[in-house]
């Protein structure tokens, strides 16, 4: 009898004990779900002169095609877990390996005809950064610019030192013609024959840059801007730079401040356009520096300086940008910039048009 009633009552108790560490355990689960920050991204794959009329409905879609994959690989990466930093990296991987895409394969020629690349990375939470300039034999310029960031005191390097660090990183060399495509070599040629006429761009019967007539004008380059779930941000740009720039110019992209920039306190940004003026403007650290300062929000940060301040400039180009808060926003000053976001609540949205 004894034994029965001690049993029955160790059974009670186990059950209880059972309940309490399921509610225990479902309370801790919550909360760590609460935990969570919620998670954004936004890519950019360059602004300019972008002519709805001119886009063949097969293009359009090939581009959007590719904005969305990358967009959606960075999204994964978040909502998994990861860093921003490494979601920033699978998007623009992505967009380096794209002929679309004036950034790794498929990016412009410099006036000796062959390809420069520049990269920038930054991370939110310690300011820290790597950036990459001039580099012609490294097939993804920002998982470079992201090793300069983990593996160097310094923040940028570039041309044959750039590659030195490469190799003791273990990134193996590559051809500078794999980053060559037709369409950019044809662009090249046509730019090359009217600097020796001195007169204004031919019209051309070429039937591969008549259909990327387009975009002839595009400021090309990539980006993308995330903050993951531990409310971190991180900003990445990478770009084959201007066609037939010569003098080893280097642009705003792997500039911090310029093309590049993130601070958790903040935001982060991506730029797009004439980077001599983004360069001159520090726009990507005066739009963050902007919503520290005055209180504003990002949207309206992005506007005073894109819409505002470089019109002034006469500089055309764009930013994208995600803030604190994984608000996502915005701004571009020509008639078109391809740009994809996934905001907080998971919506996706693809554009090329101002109009979109």
């Amino acid at each position: 009898m004894l034994i029965t009633k001690y049993l029955s009552f160790s059974s009670l108790q186990l059950a209880l004990l059972t309940l309490i560490f399921c509610v225990a355990l479902a309370a801790s689960v919550n909360a760590s779900a609460a935990d969570k920050h919620p998670v954004a991204i936004a890519i950019h794959g360059g602004a300019g002169t972008i002519r709805r009329e001119l886009m063949s409905p097969e293009i359009e879609a090939e581009y959007r095609a590719i904005l969305s994959k990358a967009i959606l690989s960075g999204h994964k990466v978040l909502t998994a877990g990861g860093s921003s930093r490494d979601a920033i990296i699978a998007t623009i991987t992505l967009m380096e390996d794209s002929p679309l895409f004036n950034a790794g394969h498929g990016a412009v020629f410099n006036h000796e005809g062959n390809i420069e690349l520049d990269a920038s990375i930054m991370e939110g939470r310690t300011l820290n950064a790597g950036a990459v300039a001039a580099i012609t034999q490294i097939k993804s310029p920002i998982k470079l610019a992201n090793a300069v960031l983990d593996h160097s005191p310094h923040v940028m390097l570039v041309g044959a030192g750039a590659e030195i660090f490469a190799q003791q990183q273990g990134f193996k060399l590559v051809a500078n013609d794999s980053f060559k495509t037709e369409r950019r070599r044809l662009q090249f040629e046509r730019i090359i024959n009217q600097e020796q006429s001195t007169a204004e761009l031919p019209e051309t019967s070429n039937p591969l840059l008549l259909k990327y007539q387009f975009d002839e004008k595009k400021l090309g380059t990539v980006g993308a801007v995330a903050i993951d779930q531990n409310g971190d941000i991180a900003a990445g740009t990478s770009t084959g730079g201007m066609t037939n720039k010569r003098f080893g110019r280097v642009g705003d992209a792997p500039i911090i401040g310029a093309g590049t920039y993130a601070d958790n306190e903040s935001c982060g940004i991506s730029a797009t356009g004439h980077g001599e003026y983004f360069i001159r403007a520090a726009v990507a650290h005066d739009i963050c520096a902007r919503m520290a300062y005055k209180g504003i929000s990002l949207q309206q940060a992005q506007d005073e300086v894109v819409q505002g301040k470089l019109v002034k400039m006469e500089a055309s180009g764009g930013v994208i940008g995600v803030d604190k808060d994984a608000n996502v926003a915005f701004s571009f000053n020509s008639l078109g910039m391809y740009r994809a976001s996934i905001n907080q609540h998971g919506d996706l949205l693809v554009q090329i048009f101002k109009q979109d």
